[in-house]
This record gives C-alpha cells, sequence and structure tokens, in this order.
C-alpha cells in the first residue's frame, strides 16, 4: 500500500462478519474526505468480510500484526461484528493500548463491547445501542442515552441515525490533536 505523504493521522477502523454496513463506510469515506487515513483492521481469519447488509471490505491488517503507536486513533463501528471481534483478545488489546495513549477512542452502537472488554469505560460517559446498556453500567461506565457523547479522548454513539453528529465529533477530535 502507498501512503499519501499529505495524511494527517492513520486511523484503524475494524471490522469483523456482520458490521453494520453504513456504520463502517459513513465513518471511512468521512475520514478519507478529511484528510486521514483509515486502515482496516480484521482478526486475520479472512482476507475480505461480509456486512449485514452485504456489502464486502477488504482487510489492510490483521489485528495480530497492528500496533497501537503507528495509530491515531480507532473507531469500532457496530452490528454483530464487535461481538465476533471479542472472540479475539487482540482487538480489545489493540484499543486499550491506543487508550493508554490517550489517543481517540471511538465508537458506536453495539461497538462499546469492545471498550468494555478492553477495560477502558470504568468511569466514563458513554451511550451505545440501548440493549447494551446495562453491560456499559455493569462495566462502570454513567449510560447516557444521546446522539454522541465524548469523554476526554472517547467518542461514542448509539445508531446509524447519530453518524452525522458522531463523525462531526470525530473529525473535530482529529482536527484539535
Amino acid at each position: 500500500m502507498i501512503l499519501n505523504e499529505d495524511i494527517d493521522m492513520k486511523i484503524a477502523v475494524f471490522t469483523e462478519d456482520l458490521f453494520e454496513d453504513v456504520e463502517f463506510w459513513y465513518p471511512y469515506y468521512r475520514l478519507k474526505e478529511a484528510g486521514h487515513q483509515p486502515m482496516i483492521i480484521g482478526s486475520g481469519k479472512k482476507e475480505k468480510h461480509t456486512g449485514k447488509h452485504q456489502t464486502t471490505i477488504k482487510v489492510d491488517l490483521a489485528v495480530k500484526d497492528a500496533v497501537a503507536d503507528t495509530f491515531d486513533g480507532v473507531i469500532i463501528p457496530g452490528g454483530y461484528a464487535p461481538d465476533k471481534m471479542r472472540l479475539h483478545p487482540e482487538f480489545s488489546q489493540l484499543v486499550k493500548n491506543i487508550n493508554q495513549e490517550e489517543k481517540m477512542v471511538a465508537s458506536l452502537c453495539h461497538g462499546p463491547w469492545i471498550m468494555a472488554s478492553a477495560n477502558i469505560i470504568d468511569g466514563k460517559k458513554i451511550t451505545c445501542w440501548p440493549s447494551l446498556k446495562d453491560d456499559m453500567i455493569n462495566a462502570g461506565a454513567k449510560y447516557i442515552d444521546q446522539e454522541v457523547v465524548v469523554d476526554r479522548n472517547l467518542i461514542t454513539s448509539r445508531c446509524p441515525d447519530d453518524l452525522p453528529a458522531f463523525m462531526r465529533e470525530v473529525i473535530k477530535y482529529l482536527d484539535r490533536s
């Protein structure tokens, strides 16, 4: 892969089968539009993953080969993919490492499950898909039901309808980093 010298930041974007298609593609193209380089990170089990609505993504890098200090942040789309990601502890370890470097960790819908597995939400304000509310509270998070919640370097949203607000905050965060 040839990297463009004008790219501002390299952002890991997680994927696995059954991702919520719009929650992957909207952030992916908004990052590119803003001059950033999204890098698609998968489990390493497959070269391509298929979303809930049958779009296909080609993986750039297996999570076991991803190193936190090479990324400026991470986006964890939702759908059913985060449940599959939790079977690969390297995803939550990468999130934990990126968070320890105080870089952006952004997630929506079911994506905060990975944040919970990374043990980074205790005492933090977040939002998520409504059915995960109890999981987030049990992991120590302060759940807030609104379209986007920002707590320092953590950015979370609930669902596809929240994508404009979510990406507004992601781009704002990256612009000031």
